[in-house]
């Protein structure tokens, strides 16, 4: 499968235009650290809150969510309950206050003043910046792969998965490089509404070309309520599925 034109123009589109806002706002986010890093303190709550809620998606997320859809029913919203939903509703509620109040720039920051300059504050500022490192690492690298692979099938070029998912990390670094926070919070909202649209167009076209009685799938795929066990057997249907899920299991 391959891109029509009109689809590589729409790309091409946008990656001028967020680099384009990149160079538009590098002076405003040049004035100061607190320019670059914060936007001024003068970006509005809601549009901050729809940065970071659009930023939680990505396409290596994206694709193991619809997996974990498919594989385990509708009850596999709840897997996003876990961990993720709660944390950031206690940031934005909570945490989020004090540390504006602070005025510091990172997480590292807010720990000297947090627990001072002595030598808790020092080991709590450098077990931060450790750990900020190793998700960083890690985020970057399950994003790097995921756009490699995703990308690989639909553009014409006849590149490796990596070198697709390098042109675009590099596209990425440059205008946040340039425009700071501005630039991260303005392709956030883009990227909001081309979800939005995409959303709702692909939900439109999947109601009106898809008949779910023709869908098969397992006993107690579409209960919403979980027990001790899941009960989803795929084995009559998609064999090499239900291997999989045996296999998870027995990693647990």
């Amino acid at each position: 499968m391959q891109l029509h034109p009109l689809d590589m123009a729409v790309i091409g589109g946008y990656l001028v235009l967020v680099i384009s806002l990149g160079w538009l706002f590098s002076r405003r986010a040049g004035k100061d650290m607190n320019a670059y890093f914060l936007g001024g303190k003068s970006i509005p709550w809601y549009i901050l809150g729809v940065s970071h809620g659009t930023a939680g998606f990505d396409i290596s997320g994206t694709m193991w969510f619809v997996l974990m859809l498919t594989t385990y029913g509708v009850k596999g919203v709840w897997i996003l309950w876990m961990w993720p939903m709660f944390a950031m509703v206690f940031r934005m509620m909570y945490l989020g206050v004090w540390i504006r109040r602070s005025n510091v720039l990172t997480g590292a920051e807010w720990m000297r003043t947090r627990f001072a300059d002595g030598r808790g504050g020092n080991l709590a500022h450098m077990s931060v910046v450790a750990f900020a490192l190793i998700s960083v690492i890690g985020f970057l690298s399950m994003a790097f792969k995921g756009v490699g692979k995703f990308a690989e099938p639909f553009f014409p070029f006849d590149w490796t998965g990596d070198q697709y998912a390098l042109v675009i990390m590099l596209v990425t670094a440059g205008y946040i490089i340039v425009g700071g926070m501005y630039s991260v919070v303005l392709t956030d909202l883009i990227q909001y509404v081309l979800l939005a649209i995409s959303a709702v167009t692909l939900a439109v076209i999947a109601y009106q070309s898809v008949d779910p009685t023709a869908l098969e799938v397992p006993e107690g795929w579409t209960i919403v309520l979980f027990g001790w066990q899941l009960d989803i057997n795929w084995g009559p249907l998609i064999p090499e599925l239900q291997g999989q899920i045996e296999t998870d299991h027995s990693q647990l």
